[in-house]
């Protein structure tokens, strides 16, 4: 039984605790020993006595009849990026290598006021900023259904170790598609959850100590079913005593069941094409959701999508200056100062970005909030929206390049797709759809409105089941 139960999902995982057909301890040694087998390079950082105490812990509280939370004795692995208390925390940067916190990520310190047994750091790329997930200190992370292709970035340990049964769930984050996309890549179940329902105070970037962080960055969980995000939704928005917060979230669910839900589907767009393969994996959720009595159709989107992707790369750069130095800083003004107004090339547009005053941001924001309105018109008349993850299943690790149907594309259209929404806040769930003929996976991304992260999950659900009965 045991060895089935390691290819299950967390909800099987936490039933099989409750029922003492497994004690914590005995399924954090599994997860172990599976990690110690594994070449795909996921868990970067250990440790396994304090997990070991935790999971013992667990134990002796479910022996005397108490649980502590949702996930009461569940192993879990978290992102580098996520300060660990006692336990390193990188963020694959070679001058944080030795990094040791004192304080727990306020998201880590939610998941183990709900009992979680934290066992392990997920590999990103340096202070997460790149598509792969590869760095100096501990080299690339694989992606398990194909060795040759990228697990994306930055949430690729994360979302590589939950495919390869390392972890029933991780912790991932992201600002512009760094969860979703690897999600994407690795077939596995990722959430954006709305923004600001779980703190990212404690991740970094921004550096150690911070107290604020980007105003468009969001932790969210990865796992290989929509129950196991929602359970680890419910920890991660349940305040941990540290924070002596009033406050409890009680998010809306699917009041009317999936019968007549109304499901938009934005399926292409000039601005960012999809190949053939993800066209008919949006088709085949369109069929499978209309099978089940949605009413799913074709419309185009709420906004325009190439102006929604100048914006969000306009407040991008900006919440990504705040961490440079001042010597740093005062070479980019220097050289934005130096620009001729009819430059309009990449270097230019990145450094008036960098370098826009504040009156300018406060424009943009402007902006952004007539673009949100936009969509909460939308979801007046939807009830969820269905797009394309990316552009194309997982790409070669390391290229540079992306190309879609023979056409090169720029290298970060990876991500335009799921952009749509990271400088609004809305909520957004990648759910796995099909595989190339090559056995890659091909997810599809289903936008809400704010707060309808669990609407997301109801739906991510239903689909799941619709998919697993077609075969």
């Amino acid at each position: 039984m045991t060895t089935d139960l390691i290819l299950q999902p967390a909800h099987v995982h936490l039933r099989a605790l409750g029922r003492h057909e497994i004690s914590s301890r005995e399924l954090l040694d599994l997860h172990l020993d599976r990690i110690n087998g594994s070449p795909i390079n996921a868990v970067v950082t250990r440790d396994d006595d304090a997990a070991r105490k935790a999971a013992r812990a667990a134990d002796e509280r479910r022996a005397r009849g108490e649980n502590t939370g949702v996930l009461d004795g569940l192993p879990l692995t978290v992102k580098d990026s996520f300060e660990t208390a006692g336990l390193r925390t990188t963020s694959g940067a070679e001058d944080l290598k030795d990094y040791i916190p004192e304080r727990d990520a306020d998201a880590i310190a939610r998941l183990r006021h709900q009992g979680a047994v934290i066992m392990g750091k997920t590999n990103t790329p340096a202070y997460c900023q790149d598509l792969h997930t590869d760095n100096a200190l501990f080299g690339p992370t694989l992606n398990p259904h194909d060795s040759a292709c990228t697990v994306g970035g930055s949430s690729g340990g994360p979302a590589a170790a939950v495919a390869a049964h390392l972890t029933p769930a991780d912790l991932g984050s992201d600002l512009a598609g760094s969860l979703r996309l690897p999600a994407h890549y690795c077939g596995v179940y990722g959430l954006r959850p709305t923004h600001g329902l779980v703190p990212a105070r404690g991740h970094i970037p921004r550096p150690p100590g911070w107290l604020t962080s980007s105003d468009m960055l969001t932790p969210g969980p990865l796992a290989r079913h929509p129950r196991d995000l929602d359970l680890l939704l419910a920890a991660l928005t349940t305040p941990s005593p540290t924070e002596k917060s009033p406050w409890r979230v009680d998010l809306p669910t699917l009041s009317n069941g999936f019968d007549r839900l109304r499901v938009a589907i934005w399926a292409e767009d000039p601005s960012c094409p999809v190949d053939q393969e993800t066209a008919q994996a949006i088709a085949t959720a369109e069929q499978a959701l209309n099978a089940a009595g949605a009413l799913a159709r074709y419309t185009p989107g709420p906004v325009r999508f190439a102006d929604s992707t100048r914006l969000f790369e306009q407040l991008l750069h900006a919440t990504a200056s705040a961490t440079a130095g001042d010597e740093a800083a005062a070479t980019e003004l220097a050289a934005a100062r130096e620009l001729q107004d009819d430059d309009t090339s990449p270097r230019a547009v990145f450094l008036r970005h960098r370098t826009q005053t504040h009156r300018t941001w406060l424009r943009a924001h402007e902006d952004r909030v007539r673009l949100r309105s936009a969509w909460q018109q939308f979801f007046t008349e939807h009830d969820v929206l269905v797009t394309p993850a990316a552009p194309t299943p997982a790409i070669l690790a390391g290229s540079r390049t992306l190309a879609v149907e023979g056409q090169e594309r720029s290298f970060f259209d990876q991500t335009g797709w799921a952009n749509l929404t990271s400088h609004i806040g809305l909520p957004s769930v990648v759910v796995p759809v099909t595989t190339t003929a090559q056995g890659c996976p091909i997810g599809v991304q289903i936008i809400g409105p704010p707060y309808g992260d669990r609407v997301l999950l109801a739906v991510a659900d239903e689909l799941e089941s619709l998919l697993r009965a077609a075969g």
